[in-house]
């Protein structure tokens, strides 16, 4: 029986840190027993944050053997560069002519990317790429954090639009929310999503970071002036995200840690979530250095030609539906 396919994608600009691991590349690992999964460093998305052309190669290599070392299977997961296969522009420019300049309008990520990366038609049209990686190889799944589902539902739009007009061709695909670590929280403003443009180092922990910046960064962790442990989102948002991360890494459930934290300071909390974090870290950092870059960027190729043979098998069907094909 064929697996269902599963499709997700990052942008490589630097920085990973555990936000990205905890709330999408362990699930990708995880997705691979069960899914057909293609998984793809979308470059191209890059392009609307990134100006420095060697940093852009830089990030998209490091990017990749993050993902190796975590634990991605070439002999499972289907695995590349965006740019690699031009059919994601080409389905993004269909796509793109039956896509409301209303809905474009209300997302709210470029509202939020504009004012930092200035107004351009790369941000404000990056749904519609996104909505062109999920489709182009049929995804039937997509793992999102609760900040993506916006993005989706357009995708989920255009699927049915184009289906509408054209005939079936596109399965609407539904989001896999994972149930905690979706959305894990800077380490010293823990109202805001961990983010890698931070210009706060102790904000986030990098998946690269050594095990003495690891407890440097939990010790300087921002929590709150009380002193009792327990998951409070809305009250104690700051001890909530230690609490989380330790439960992620440790597999304990948050009300087992609350129990086992109870009558304890928040400096033992910290040391807990910073030596699960060593230990989670160190293996994945120890097979990042072990990698050949070479070697790496070869299989990458390989990835690539791979996704522009599946690739170019669905995009015929979709130039002879619009009329640019016979």
């Amino acid at each position: 029986m064929a697996r269902s396919v599963v499709f997700s994608g990052v942008q490589p600009t630097g920085g990973v840190h555990i936000g990205n691991y905890l709330g999408a590349f362990r699930n990708w690992i995880r997705l691979q027993d069960d899914y057909d999964p293609i998984y793809c460093i979308v470059d191209l998305h890059a392009l609307t944050e990134t100006e420095d052309p060697q940093e852009l190669v830089a990030n998209r290599l490091e990017t990749a053997k993050l993902l190796l070392a975590a634990g991605v299977d070439l002999e499972l997961s289907m695995f590349y560069f965006q740019s690699d296969v031009p059919q994601h522009a080409e389905l993004a420019w269909i796509l793109g002519t039956m896509t409301p300049m209303g809905v474009l309008n209300r997302m709210t990520q470029y509202k939020e990317k504009s004012d930092k990366y200035g107004a351009q038609l790369g941000l404000f049209s990056y749904p519609v790429l996104m909505a062109a990686d999920i489709l182009l190889f049929r995804a039937e799944f997509v793992p999102v954090g609760d900040d993506q589902l916006q993005h989706l539902e357009m995708t989920r739009d255009l699927a049915e639009r184009f289906n509408n007009r054209f005939g079936d061709e596109f399965p609407v695909p539904q989001p896999i929310v994972p149930e905690v670590g979706a959305r894990i929280m800077s380490l010293q403003d823990p109202l805001a999503k961990m983010s890698k443009s931070d210009p706060n180092e102790n904000s986030r922990i990098g998946m690269l970071d050594e095990p003495d910046q690891i407890r440097k960064k939990l010790a300087r962790a921002v929590t709150d002036s009380e002193t009792e442990i327990r998951f409070d989102r809305e009250h104690k948002p700051g001890v909530s995200n230690l609490l989380e991360i330790t439960s992620l890494l440790g597999g304990t459930s948050v009300p087992d840690l609350e129990k086992q934290f109870q009558g304890s300071g928040y400096g033992q909390l910290k040391e807990s979530a910073a030596e699960a974090l060593v230990d989670a870290l160190e293996p994945i950092r120890t097979k990042y250095e072990s990698l050949d870059d070479r070697e790496v960027l070869t299989l990458m190729e390989e990835g690539g030609a791979a996704a522009r043979m599946r690739a170019e098998g669905f995009q015929q069907s979709v130039r002879a539906k619009v009329g640019l094909d016979g």
